[in-house]
């Protein structure tokens, strides 16, 4: 199995990054935060995630995009009251984050084309 994610997690700011690779679909999506549940990848105190898919295609209908916030919801034992960026560098693929952000309950999520929008936004003040 090809890996399609890699994980980072910066001490300092307190954000996990999570950076995909390839074609995504939802079961990626998923399988991806399983692996990071499981494996203990999101530290205690994590305020904000960066989900980087310029190296990715999301490879899944615009229906998905109430599965992934759906599962976002679902596990707001990680997610609550977080903010979650994601990045895309193509107009076409910001339409699932757009959409996502769209859904929002219990976290905040919101597209960017720069890793540093994306990082000023999660580590900047809350309104």
């Amino acid at each position: 199995m090809v890996r399609k994610f890699l994980y980072s997690y910066n001490e300092e700011l307190m954000v996990l990054f999570k950076y995909y690779y390839g074609k995504v679909s939802l079961a990626d999506i998923r399988e991806s935060w399983a692996h990071a549940f499981e494996h203990d990848l999101i530290p205690p105190g994590t305020k904000a995630f960066v989900l980087d898919y310029r190296e990715a295609t999301f490879d899944l209908p615009l229906t998905d995009t109430r599965g992934i916030a759906a599962f976002y919801r679902n596990n707001l034992r990680y997610f609550q009251d977080a903010r979650i960026a994601i990045i895309t560098e193509r107009p076409d693929q910001v339409v699932i984050p757009t959409l996502v952000e769209q859904l929002d309950d219990g976290y905040s999520s919101r597209p960017f084309f720069t890793m540093e929008a994306a990082v000023a936004w999660v580590t900047g003040p809350i309104p």
